[in-house]
């Protein structure tokens, strides 16, 4: 807990991350603005000062003002943890993220999260952007940004009602602080005129970067009939293009600007200042306009600065009825016509250039109110904010050790695997939540789908789960061959596509049918299960995968549970587990303890096997080594507060450093199903925590912080990459999860009875 007290403290200090000046970005400027206005609330109890974590792309190349004290390269993800250390390791007593999706890396900017999970000190997050239309993984990372934060803060009510209804945010862990503003001095336009020399001219703006969501076509077009009766106007056009327009695109959207100015014949009344101006040099400009001109054609924008400045410096502003317009401009503070629409923006500005007084009025109303958003009382807002957050010790969930909680967990659903199901057994993939039929089937997902399904009915009573049940075992029926061994895979049009599967293939089969004759439903079931795995027995003793093996005895055991007296099968068990124990201490030292030189998938299968064969054959030095290998993953998986999966892009080879991506679901589930039977051996609690760790990197506590598990669909993520989610939702993926949940659904209902 924090004891952090703002009376007390002789200095507060501010770490804000955000891209930063001299980028020519809204949000660099809004930060230095920011923090000049917070800081200058220092008195003689306590002293703020800032410091900024700056968002770098590849090609910056920046001079930073001394007050950046770090940088993150946005497509960087170590730079984001890094940089939770050194805010960690500061003297900073609160954070202030920026959030607009597009300055961090990975997908939607889920980089950020990697930062915030490893953040100790008290976060305020303000967001720029609240979309009414998120994506998945844009929706997640909002929620997450809002867990983690102590308060966040959005600038208008449509932002407040966004975060409670979309997003779910409670009220009261939402602030709304509106953009500020300079404190611009209202004057007679006139006066400013001769800074510029107008000649007296009604000065019309826009300002901004520019792109093509700006609608500057719109007031060119409109200008036309508006020269004919007010040939005393002139319209500025300040800004330079969008650095990410120039990218993609270069001057193409300020050539045609150009190219409509001369068409329109508007050539002595526009006027381009392609650059970026300074705070100052756009007081100068600001202060000289009679008509701010806001012709976005985008109605979803949360936020606009340009708007907000212009507010600020008491303009006459005519807008298109973005979500911003509407509410700064709403009680008669400004006037508005549609989207897109020349001809009404035409009759408004020539409504307000033939009534002098009903602009003064307008401009006197923005300016009124732009009062009220002058930066010294922004500062003033942010500052209490802080106040306030360390005062009532208000702190973001970090949790030093995770609780067990069943009732956080989704409920359970097979909805999505429904799906994917046909009448001959289970697709493997989908394309996002879509079956992909090309992928046809395989017998490891059915195998899985047979596991899951005994699972659920034997700890659920699941209805659904039982109706699905005799598809995946007729199609293990279907796939085995005269000589025992299984067929892997066959087309969606039922063409066989491989003589015999793998070993890993066959092992899993063998661990499915062991336990449907371990919890057989009905006895048709059991009777099919045990033909198919009898004729399979031949097969075991010639397995020479460890994986395989270890998969083999897992099924033995649920065999020999349900057959206690056949001591072929004992012999068989105790056989292949010889075989696992020689090769890990043929290859194990004292700091590597494994089969073989590397950590690949599937790790915690192999503690798993040898702790289903302590419990049957009660060998103390099997389960001596089954506790040796999974410290061993443990030290390697758990070094961070969460599961840390080594990754199928270069896995981890011994003496050198592990591989973080693609991190896949079925190793998380592997690892639950090791504690969970390290936990009933042993009654070790710190199994029984880590079990639940380990399930809970399906719902976000992972390396990226984002859930893979979807709630809308009931499916999960295919695996998390160095991007991102990826978005397909497969078989593999949603079947590891749903073992994992049920295991973990279990493990509670033990400790209960």
């Amino acid at each position: 807990m924090f004891n952090l007290k703002l009376k007390i403290m002789k200095e507060l200090q501010i770490a804000n991350i955000s891209t930063f000046l001299p980028r020519e970005c809204g949000i660099a400027t809004f930060s230095n603005n920011l923090l000049n206005a917070i800081t200058s609330n220092t008195s003689e109890t306590v002293k703020i000062s800032s410091y900024v974590v700056a968002l770098d792309k590849e090609s910056d190349n920046f001079k930073y003002p001394r007050i950046v004290k770090y940088k993150i390269r946005q497509n960087h993800m170590m730079d984001y943890i890094n940089a939770a250390k050194f805010i960690n390791f500061s003297k900073a007593s609160v954070c202030l993220l920026q959030h607009e999706y597009g300055i961090f890396g990975g997908e939607s900017g889920t980089y950020i999260l990697s930062l915030i999970h490893n953040l100790k000190i008290p976060l305020i997050v303000v967001f720029h952007t609240v979309l009414e239309e998120p994506s998945y993984t844009q929706k997640i990372i909002i929620q997450k940004l809002c867990k983690e934060a102590s308060k966040v803060v959005v600038m208008s009510n449509l932002g407040v009602n966004f975060l409670q209804k979309i997003y779910s945010v409670p009220k009261r862990k939402i602030a709304k602080i509106e953009h500020g503003v300079p404190d611009f001095k209202f004057m007679n336009k006139d006066f400013s005129d001769k800074k510029f020399d107008f000649n007296e001219k009604k000065v019309l703006l826009t300002f901004g970067l520019i792109n093509r969501n700006k609608g500057i076509e719109t007031v060119l077009e409109s200008l036309v009939e508006v020269v004919k009766k007010h040939q005393n106007i002139i319209y500025i056009i300040l800004g330079k293009t969008h650095p990410n327009v120039l990218k993609e695109t270069g001057e193409e959207y300020r050539t045609f600007l150009h190219q409509l100015v001369h068409k329109y014949s508007l050539e002595k009344y526009v006027y381009f200042y392609d650059y970026f101006v300074s705070d100052k040099e756009l007081f100068n400009y600001v202060s000289a306009t009679d008509i701010y001109v806001v012709p976005y054609l985008n109605k979803a924008q949360m936020t606009s600065g340009p708007l907000s400045y212009a507010v600020g410096a008491g303009c006459a502003v005519v807008s298109t009825p973005f979500w911003h317009a509407e509410e700064l401009l709403s009680n008669n503070r400004g006037l508005f016509y549609d989207f897109g629409e020349a001809q009404a923006l035409s009759k408004k500005l020539i409504y307000l250039l033939d009534n002098p007084d009903k602009m003064l009025a307008f401009q006197e109303k923005a300016y009124e109110y732009g009062r009220t958003l002058i930066w010294p009382k922004t500062g003033k807002k942010y500052a209490k904010l802080i106040e306030t957050i360390l005062d009532n010790n208000e702190k973001i969930t970090i949790d030093e050790e995770q609780v067990f909680n069943p009732m956080a967990m989704p409920y359970f659903s097979l909805e999505f695997i429904k799906k994917l199901t046909y009448s001959t057994g289970l697709i493997q993939h989908a394309t996002y939540n879509i079956p992909n039929l090309k992928s046809g089937y395989c017998i490891d997902d059915n195998s899985r789908a047979l596991l899951m399904t005994v699972m659920a009915w034997d700890l659920l009573k699941d209805e659904e789960a039982l109706n699905l049940l005799p598809r995946y075992l007729s199609f293990i029926n279907y796939m085995q061959n005269e000589d025992g061994t299984f067929r892997n895979l066959l087309s969606f049009n039922h063409q066989f596509l491989d003589e015999k599967g793998t070993e890993d293939s066959f092992g899993r089969t063998i661990w499915a049918l062991g336990y449907l004759i371990h919890k057989p439903p009905n006895s048709g079931y059991f009777q099919l299960a045990l033909e198919l795995f009898l004729k399979a027995v031949p097969n075991f003793i010639t397995l020479k995968e460890i994986r395989a093996i270890s998969f083999t005895v897992i099924g033995l055991y649920y065999f020999i549970k349900r057959n206690p007296s056949d001591e072929k099968m004992i012999v068989l068990l105790k056989n292949l587990t010889t075989k696992i124990m020689e090769r890990i201490n043929s290859e194990k030292d004292s700091d590597w303890v494994w089969f073989e030189s590397k950590l690949t998938y599937s790790n915690g299968v192999i503690p798993l096997a040898l702790f289903y064969a302590f419990k049957l054959l009660k060998e103390k030095k099997i389960l001596n080594l089954a506790i040796e290998v999974l410290s061993f993953l443990e030290n390697i998986k758990f070094k961070n507060n969460y599961l840390e999966i080594i990754g199928n892009n270069g896995w981890l080879e011994k003496g050198k450093e592990p591989a973080y991506f693609a991190q896949q679901p079925l190793n998380a589930t592997a690892m639950v199903l090791a504690f969970y039977q390290a936990y009933t051996i042993t009654k070790n609690e710190d199994y029984h925590k880590k079990m639940y760790i380990s399930y809970l990197w399906f719902l976000g506590e992972n390396r990226l912080s984002i859930p893979l598990y979807n709630f809308d669909t009931s499916g999960c993520s295919d695996g998390l990459e160095s991007t991102g989610l990826n978005r397909n939702q497969g078989a593999e993926s949603t079947l590891s999860y749903l073992i994992a949940h049920l295991k973990v659904i279990k493990a509670f209902n033990r400790i209960r009875m």
